[in-house]
């Protein structure tokens, strides 16, 4: 909900929505669904309801009471850009990024339609970082989508990558991150596609982070590319030069 994360590439996850609905082959194991309904019909629970979208309005304004800077996954267990997520609330979280300036907050969907539909009416403070997740070519159009988001970082989660995707267009995009699926019945990841998106990433200067090879034992696989880890992310200086 809103303590330390153990996912590889942020610090924190702020969760003021919860559950959500399946759009593309990515869901098919999502694991904040299967997690989720580990505890659907358990009274007082936060998922006692499940996997089922809720709004948690008594949670927007956690970021505020942390007061040393941290980086932020923003609805680890959900999509900020479900349909059925309000426009007006979707305000609220923004506001609340926007209030928390110390804070940077990570924000992910594999709805860029709806992100696109909306983007106008949301203020875009600098500490929001926009991202949208792409697990096959067939997706790329979200790219394209994110593109016309005026976040200052916009990034992409090849998670979990289940095909190659090459050409990967990285015009407007600051950061990209890879990573295989894990749990019961995840998918296999194959080296070429991650060392094809990692050439992709270094001929357009892009900061490359792999988060894991996954699988059924994602600990026991670790997230070791061709001997050593790879924990590109955008910095100040990157950032400065791309806007140039």
């Amino acid at each position: 909900m809103s303590e330390r994360s153990t996912i590889e590439w942020t610090e924190s996850t702020w969760n003021p929505v919860t559950g959500c609905t399946k759009v593309s082959l990515g869901c098919k194991h999502c694991y904040a669904e299967t997690f989720a309904e580990r505890w659907r019909g358990i009274q007082g629970h936060p998922y006692e309801q499940g996997f089922d979208l809720r709004l948690w309005p008594d949670r927007l304004e956690i970021p505020l009471s942390w007061k040393k800077p941290r980086t932020i996954f923003v609805n680890s267990m959900s999509d900020l850009f479900h349909e059925r997520v309000p426009v007006g609330f979707i305000q609220k979280v923004f506001k609340t990024m926007q209030e928390a300036y110390w804070h940077t907050f990570q924000v992910l969907t594999k709805r860029s339609e709806r992100l696109v539909e909306v983007s106008s009416s949301l203020i875009w403070p600098p500490n929001v970082w926009m991202g949208v997740s792409i697990e096959t070519a067939e997706y790329l159009w979200r790219a394209d989508h994110l593109r016309d988001v005026p976040a200052s970082v916009r990034f992409l989660s090849l998670e979990p990558l289940l095909g190659q995707i090459y050409p990967l267009d990285l015009s407007g995009i600051r950061w990209v991150i890879v990573g295989g699926e894990s749990g019961p019945g995840a998918r296999p990841i194959e080296g070429a596609w991650i060392r094809k998106v990692h050439e992709q990433c270094l001929q357009q200067s892009v900061p490359f982070f792999f988060k894991q090879w996954g699988g059924v034992q994602k600990k026991r696989n670790g997230r070791v590319l061709e001997g050593r880890t790879w924990d590109g992310m955008p910095t100040n200086q990157q950032l400065e030069l791309k806007a140039l």
